[in-house]
């Protein structure tokens, strides 16, 4: 089943894929169905009684490792993200006056569903609630360091769009071997395959729980192949998978926002 959280009518609301609609769970409306273009669509993500933590891979594809000419990783090359990042599908994402190379990251989203220490390779899959779409925006004009890139490459407000579905994990048989795409003005300038991650989901799961605890609602996020292109203000970022959705992003100046 394909989730999704969305604002109308003035609250937040619980909803689900029908048909090509959207079917609210809430209760005052349960059964009500919305056109996708009636709402603001939110990150597919439950709140959670805490803070959320945000977990995102460097250098995991191979081919991007290559193109930007590294050796892939011997270990995961993780860093954290606040949560103030996450906007929803059909967003604004903005970038910073004056900065050169601003690109995307297409890349599969790993939900947790329950609380996770210690956990082996073989059980991974039973600590995941589902999958979304994420796109992991970077400033290169920023970025001292590939394997450590710092706070204002990564982490910045409205730069980690997610959605628009958190898909069922029982819904997608095999997360590895999902076919990704990425359209720039509607031109093709990214495509790859989950099959290409130098660490695959469960080895993910498997190396972080190793040392700290996942809770229900974090997020992994797994890297992303080769094809990165500068987007320019005005740019409509279309990241997809295979299965899980399209994940549209609109790019507005810094200026016209502040």
């Amino acid at each position: 089943m394909k989730h999704a959280r969305i604002a109308w009518a003035g609250a937040v609301h619980e909803a689900v894929e029908s048909e090509g609609q959207l079917e609210l769970l809430t209760p005052a409306y349960r059964g009500r169905r919305l056109s996708f273009d009636e709402v603001v669509w939110l990150p597919p993500l439950a709140p959670v009684p805490r803070a959320r933590t945000v977990l995102a891979l460097g250098l995991n594809y191979a081919d991007h490792a290559r193109e930007l000419a590294f050796k892939p990783p011997e270990e995961p090359l993780a860093f954290a993200k606040g949560a103030a990042s996450l906007i929803g599908h059909r967003a604004h994402t903005v970038r910073p006056d004056g900065v050169q190379n601003m690109h995307y990251e297409c890349e599969l989203a790993v939900v947790i569903g329950r609380s996770a220490k210690k956990v082996r390779k073989d059980d991974a899959y039973d600590y995941v609630r589902g999958y979304t779409v994420a796109n992991d925006f970077a400033i290169r004009d920023y970025l001292e360091n590939w394997y450590r890139p710092n706070l204002r490459v990564k982490n910045r407000d409205t730069c980690t769009p997610i959605g628009p579905w958190l898909v069922d994990a029982a819904d997608v048989p095999d997360p590895m071997k999902l076919r990704l795409s990425t359209h720039v003005n509607g031109q093709l300038t990214q495509q790859g395959t989950t099959a290409d991650m130098v660490f695959d989901v469960p080895t993910l799961i498997e190396y972080f729980t190793s040392f700290m605890s996942l809770n229900p609602g974090d997020v992994i996020l797994t890297g992303t192949p080769d094809g990165v292109v500068d987007c320019p203000v005005g740019s409509v970022v279309v990241c997809e998978i295979e299965g899980l959705g399209a994940l549209q992003t609109t790019m507005v100046s810094e200026s016209k926002v502040a």
